[in-house]
């Protein structure tokens, strides 16, 4: 079985040498889960087994567990070698939109030219008729070949301000995006913002926990949960039966019937803790059009909104389909996948558009579980005399244990032997 790059993750980042109630914390993994992964980890990588004179364990690995795992686990090297194959794929991928984008526009643009001209022609030069036409495909596209014109950037930068000689002029919107990376955010957005919230919510419970020396109340946790059922059904504190289980807690009754909560793995560490500040609630972050600047999204729509109107002008007139046909080539090429163009053309302005409006739908509910959760830290802001008696209950148990070298009895680094003789000397 492969190692778990959760735990190698945060072995890394707790200094190679941890505890379970470390890691699990850290990663704000199960419990039990974060025992065998490490357990596992320790056989595979070479790591060793430190026992302190109060029975606790401690996981110490060597730095370079990575390489060592890399040796041994040919799939490791399969997965990232895979990761970097998929970075470069999908880099494609995203770029390949903005490059359809501009063969679409240049091939409609060149057979439209080219039938005008080849109508011009067929008329006899019929000046009036074929300035009309002329001045229409000009019409569609000037826009297009201004946003490519070489000083592009110098004008748009000169057009900001409030047109008074000397204003200062307002600074741009500066994205990250590529011009190519900018067409694929507009028409697909940049992914769910709130993909690793499940592991956010279990890393800050678990930090929470740990800087609470592994001792709680449901109040300080729920701020941190999703829907914590009806006003009745919080009274028998339903909700914290995942968070027990998660972190292998015990619940404890208070002599006037208040339940505490209290979790011993999360009471023992080999990292000297630094208390960490953590939000007061679990925050969800709202959906993004488009990490593309403002200017780079107008410069999207503005283009496909020109391609669009290109291929309706272009479907005109190919509807005759009689010069088309004499012209063959290119303009017989556009027009055998002239419904696929079409199709590209409106999907490229329909789906940002309606993802848009998606997007309005879904952050009034990401709104409203926030406003559900920052609800619940009022709570404890104002601790009722009963909720103040609960959270100094709940402190009886509360307990923290650092495990240095200094309280190790026994530890797979050395011999058995050598260590008694260590021993017997101090």
């Amino acid at each position: 079985m492969a190692p778990n790059p959760t735990i190698m993750q945060a072995v890394e980042q707790l200094g190679y040498r941890v505890t379970v109630g470390d890691v699990a914390t850290q990663a704000g993994l199960n419990v039990l889960e974060a025992n065998q992964s490490l357990l596992a980890l320790a056989s595979d990588a070479g790591g060793h087994l430190q026992v302190a004179d109060t029975g606790d364990i401690v996981y110490l690995f060597p730095n370079n567990f990575r390489d060592i795992l890399r040796d041994k686990y040919f799939k490791i090297k399969l997965q990232e070698w895979g990761k970097k194959i998929w970075g470069v794929l999908f880099y494609l991928i995203r770029i390949s939109f903005g490059a359809l984008l501009i063969a679409s526009i240049a091939l409609i643009t060149i057979a439209i030219f080219l039938i005008i001209a080849a109508m011009n022609g067929d008329r006899d030069n019929d000046n009036d008729n074929g300035g009309s036409w002329g001045g229409g495909g000009f019409f569609f596209f000037p826009d297009l070949f201004w946003y490519f014109s070489p000083d592009y950037n110098r004008r748009d930068r000169d057009t900001i301000g409030d047109g008074r000689q000397g204003h200062r002029k307002q600074p741009r919107e500066k994205s990250e995006l590529n011009f190519f990376e900018a067409i694929f955010s507009f028409l697909f957005g940049d992914g769910n913002p709130n993909a690793n919230l499940e592991e956010r919510r279990w890393q800050e419970i678990g930090t929470l926990i740990s800087g609470s020396r592994g001792a709680v109340v449901a109040e300080q946790i729920s701020p941190y949960l999703d829907d914590i059922g009806e006003k009745y059904q919080q009274e028998y504190e339903d909700y914290m039966l995942p968070v027990l289980t998660r972190f292998n807690g015990q619940p404890e009754v208070s002599p006037e019937g208040q339940l505490v909560y209290y979790f011993p793995e999360l009471q023992v560490s080999a990292v000297k803790k630094r208390r960490h500040a953590i939000a007061s609630y679990l925050e969800e972050f709202s959906w993004r059009f488009s990490a593309a600047s403002s200017g780079q999204v107008m410069l999207s729509a503005g283009l496909g909104a020109a391609n669009l109107i290109g291929a309706l002008v272009l479907g005109s007139l190919l509807r005759g389909g009689a010069v088309a046909a004499q012209l063959g080539g290119l303009v017989g090429f556009v027009q055998g996948i002239y419904w696929l163009l079409l199709a590209y053309g409106v999907g490229f302005l329909v789906i940002p558009l309606v993802r848009y409006f998606w997007i309005q739908w879904r952050n009034t509910k990401v709104a409203e579980r926030n406003r559900d959760r920052i609800s619940r830290t009022k709570t404890l802001t104002n601790a009722d005399e009963d909720l103040q008696k609960k959270i100094s209950f709940a402190n009886q148990f509360a307990s923290e244990k650092y495990i240095g070298t200094e309280n190790l009895a026994y530890s797979t680094e050395d011999d058995l032997l050598e260590q008694e003789v260590k021993r017997l000397e101090e």
